[in-house]
């Protein structure tokens, strides 16, 4: 067997081999130094500020700061509402681990409801989960005491001292305050729709009703922010800057809180409304609702319950001062009787025979006068003194439904008032092109009689009736109702509601002074529908009674209110002004289902109001 010659090594290729091999090495080497180089170069350098911030966010927090809320005064600086510190137990969603775990712990330190755990899962399904979210509020002081040892074993779960708002005389202004509120899903997608959630972010609560609401851009304030430090674990460690938020505007009121609290024990027991009018400017002195409700109930989240309380046949939740409709009935025969004289159906001297009833010619049918044996001989003042029905019969007769609803809108009837609440409705005044389209009929002249008695299809809420008298004692100028007189925020005021409408004007002027002068009768003269109220006063007053149907009589039957269900009953009325030569406060008056008119129930309540308004020494007010 031959051996194989053994191969000679060829050291000079293996060292060309060993040298290309260690210089691709050292390139591949270089290459990875130069990226590793360049990226540090980008994040030293190129990406710093990137890093930087997300750094920070790590370290950083911003936190938004809620604004004081904006207090609310009666025109003589009595606190409306106000805020008041409370403890509320809340909780950052996101920083929970293990939420229905921790909650059930928690509720064996702290009482919690089963109905506070439901109604706070459903706000964290409709927020953020990174905002907070309260779970229980208004804690006391040893349930703050027991959490706070407590704690460290509830990551994400805190105490906050926040301001809650408060009214302290409950049920005197609820439909006139309303309330603030949480904040519903529906109305966070509204504020991001109009770019204002933001100055949200640390708002649990907005105004819900009336001036709470209708002035919650001014009412609200700015949200401010809070820089802050946090370790690892969020604790905060450092403030390192604070943009303060900028509070809300104080608003100050035409209310008179003495004066609602009068109407309101007035009224006591019975449901009706209470509204007065400086005619001067427009401003309400008074607007009272009863029933009425606590709002504080709703501040805090109202339970079901209690809710379902005011869910009765009295709807306590109902303002009826801006939302009752309720017919007229003889308030607005000042009107009617100056549209008369304007058209030339009546003058000042014309005498009308009233037998105690009105008939169209060659109809049997018979609208009765409230006296049944009538009134004899009526002229202008004693049709409004006595309220003389037979006396508008014929005049709405002969006038014809569009030229008496032409001119009643003119006095805001059928429309908006223009208060500064959402809380209102229109209405009704009737005509022809309003009844074939809600009822598909024709309009009959019979309907026109009983709209000549403010009865038959019109209805009115108190405000109007009480602006439309505001009208008329301006002789035709108009001046805007609201609530609300100045804002103001530290040293600026800003004065609201100084533009008017355009004024109601007559052929005649000499026609307000008649219609004025028989309602100043009404009061002063002992045949008068109002004089026995007003009997003994210090004051000049006037005015004009009202009893309103709230069910059909059949022909040649008698009223009688025992007869009839409670619910039933006639609504009295009564409008007024006082003092007759310089008027300086307007009231209107309704008072539902009552045994006897507006002179005998509504107007006595009108003295309370007038008595306790030009009074030397008023009464002193009492806050819950």
């Amino acid at each position: 067997m031959l051996k194989k010659r053994p191969t000679i090594r060829d050291h000079s290729a293996e060292a060309n081999l060993f040298a290309r091999r260690a210089f691709i090495g050292f390139i591949f080497v270089v290459s990875l130094i130069g990226i590793l180089l360049m990226n540090v170069y980008n994040l030293q350098v190129v990406d710093y500020d990137t890093y930087k911030t997300r750094s920070n966010d790590n370290r950083i927090k911003v936190i938004p700061v809620a604004p004081n809320r904006g207090l609310i005064y009666d025109r003589n600086g009595v606190l409306l509402a106000e805020n008041r510190p409370v403890y509320n137990l809340e909780v950052v969603p996101e920083d929970v681990e293990d939420l229905t775990q921790s909650l059930q712990r928690l509720s064996k330190l702290i009482p919690i409801t089963d109905q506070q755990i439901k109604e706070f899962l459903e706000d964290i399904r409709n927020n953020r989960r990174f905002k907070s979210q309260v779970l229980k509020a208004r804690l006391n002081e040893q349930e703050v005491a027991i959490f706070s040892v407590n704690q460290h074993k509830f990551p994400g779960f805190s105490i906050e001292a926040r301001l809650s708002r408060h009214y302290p005389f409950g049920d005197t202004l609820t439909h006139a305050l309303g309330y603030v509120a949480k904040l519903n899903k529906k109305e966070l997608a509204e504020l991001e729709m109009d770019d204002r959630a933001t100055n949200y972010r640390a708002t649990h609560d907005i105004g819900k009703r009336g001036i709470e609401k209708y002035y919650e851009e001014q009412l609200h304030g700015i949200v401010g922010s809070q820089r802050v430090e946090v370790n690892n674990r969020g604790r905060v460690l450092r403030t390192l800057s604070v943009e303060p938020p900028v509070p809300g505007q104080d608003l100050v009121l035409t209310l008179d809180i003495g004066l609602q609290q009068i109407a309101q024990h007035a009224l006591k027991d019975t449901r009706g409304a209470v509204v007065a009018i400086d005619p001067k400017d427009g401003g309400i002195l008074a607007m009272y609702s009863n029933p009425s409700y606590d709002p504080n109930l709703f501040v805090h989240g109202i339970s079901s319950e209690d809710y379902k309380k005011l869910l009765n046949e009295d709807r306590p939740l109902i303002n009826r001062v801006t939302q009752g409709r309720y017919a007229p009935a003889s308030t607005i025969k000042p009107h009617l009787a100056i549209l008369g004289l304007e058209e030339g159906i009546v003058t000042e001297d014309t005498e009308i025979w009233d037998p105690g009833f009105f008939q169209i010619p060659n109809v049997d049918h018979k609208w009765r006068d409230w006296l049944r044996w009538g009134h004899g001989h009526v002229d202008v003042y004693r049709a409004i003194e006595e309220s003389c029905d037979t006396y508008y019969y014929r005049i709405a007769y002969k006038l014809g439904i569009s030229k008496i609803a032409d001119f009643m809108d003119q006095f805001g009837f059928g429309d908006l008032s223009g208060i500064d609440i959402h809380e209102e409705t229109t209405a009704i005044l009737p005509t022809v092109d309003w009844k074939r389209a809600r009822f598909k009929e024709n309009w009959w002249p019979g309907d026109t009689i009983s709209v000549g008695i403010g009865q038959g299809y019109w209805t009115a809420t108190p405000i109007q009736i009480a602006n439309s008298l505001s009208i008329l004692v301006n002789r035709g100028a108009h001046r805007q109702p609201h609530l609300v007189q100045v804002a103001r925020q530290e040293e600026n005021i800003k004065q609201l509601f100084t533009e008017e409408k355009p004024p109601v004007q007559l052929k005649n002027p000499r026609h307000w002074q008649i219609a004025l002068d028989a309602m100043h009768n009404t009061v002063k003269k002992t045949t008068g529908t109002a004089h026995k109220a007003f009997q003994g006063v210090t004051y000049d007053p006037a005015g004009k009674t009202g009893t309103a149907q709230v069910v059909s009589i059949a022909q040649g039957e008698k009223y009688d209110a025992k007869k009839l269900k409670e619910r039933h009953r006639d609504n009295a009325v009564y409008t007024g002004f006082a003092p007759f030569d310089d008027p300086q406060i307007v009231v209107a008056i309704i008072v539902e289902n009552q045994k006897a008119g507006g002179g005998s129930i509504a107007a006595p309540i009108a003295r309370q109001i007038m008595d306790y308004y030009f009074s030397a020494y008023p009464l002193e007010t009492e806050a819950q």
